[in-house]
């Protein structure tokens, strides 16, 4: 019998692609009225910068494990305790710096200064767009009646809670949130999926997970033996990572549970 339900944070609950499309898009909007080039260019530009400057650097390694992307370190601060986040966190102003300066100079814009002045406005512009899915708090509402609920996300817990901070109606719907830069590993690594088990005292068959990446939040029930469900909203192409049930909406949870009491 399923008591508890796992939801991923990011692209399952919370849209953040299109958080990050809006921020560029405004960012890049007050560069074309600078300069009059193609915001969708400079988009284009600076997210490919931003990819390879992100894995050449030290941090790169812990970043994979935790689950952080190369677009969250464009606007998160990283103040988090131990010691490789206070890496990262060194390193961000500097990657913000040159993610949009190299991303300017492909356009033929060779200006450090707008680049930094573009660097430090991207996170502002994030922080104002927090978009939330249109069913995601009808779904909350309902399942809260009948089942425990727990946030597994991949991040670094400074950054994490500001985007819980940003939409403040999300935190309370959770009997926990379990961070992946606070419990040291991401996923797909089973061990946070048997924590966030043991938190709730409960037994791998009573829950289910719901989040829309195969590679991290599937894979990773899967290996400790949780049940999957993988919300596809984008009809995406599956991979070699199978889940144990396939939803194109939140709303079509309803029907899965259901089947599972079944």
């Amino acid at each position: 019998m399923i008591k508890a339900i796992f939801f991923d944070l990011d692209d399952t609950l919370l849209w953040d692609q299109k958080s990050v499309k809006e921020a560029f898009a405004a960012t890049c909007k007050f560069a074309e009225e600078r300069f009059g080039i193609d915001p969708d260019r400079l988009e284009e530009a600076v997210r490919e910068n931003a990819r390879e400057l992100y894995s050449s650097y030290e941090t790169f390694p812990f970043t994979q494990m935790i689950g952080i992307n190369p677009f969250e370190g464009l606007w998160g601060e990283f103040k988090d305790e131990t010691e490789d986040f206070r890496k990262l966190s060194n390193i961000v102003p500097e990657y913000r710096k040159n993610a949009w300066t190299l991303g300017l100079k492909q356009l033929g814009i060779d200006d450090l200064a707008f680049g930094a002045e573009l660097g430090e406005l991207f996170p502002k512009n994030r922080r104002k767009v927090p978009f939330v899915y249109d069913d995601t708090f009808q779904v909350l509402d309902t399942l809260k009646k009948d089942y425990r609920l727990v946030l597994i996300t991949n991040g670094s817990p400074d950054l994490q809670n500001t985007k819980l901070t940003i939409t403040p109606e999300l935190a309370p719907y959770f009997d926990h949130i379990v961070i992946s830069g606070g419990y040291g590993k991401g996923k797909p690594d089973r061990g946070i999926f048997e924590h966030a088990l043991s938190l709730m005292s409960l037994q791998k068959e009573e829950a289910v997970m719901v989040g829309d990446n195969l590679n991290t939040d599937i894979l990773g029930a899967n290996r400790a033996g949780i049940k999957s469900v993988w919300i596809n909203r984008e009809q995406k192409e599956r991979n070699e990572v199978e889940p144990s049930y396939e939803i194109s909406q939140l709303t079509d949870l309803y029907g899965v549970l259901e089947e599972i009491k079944d």
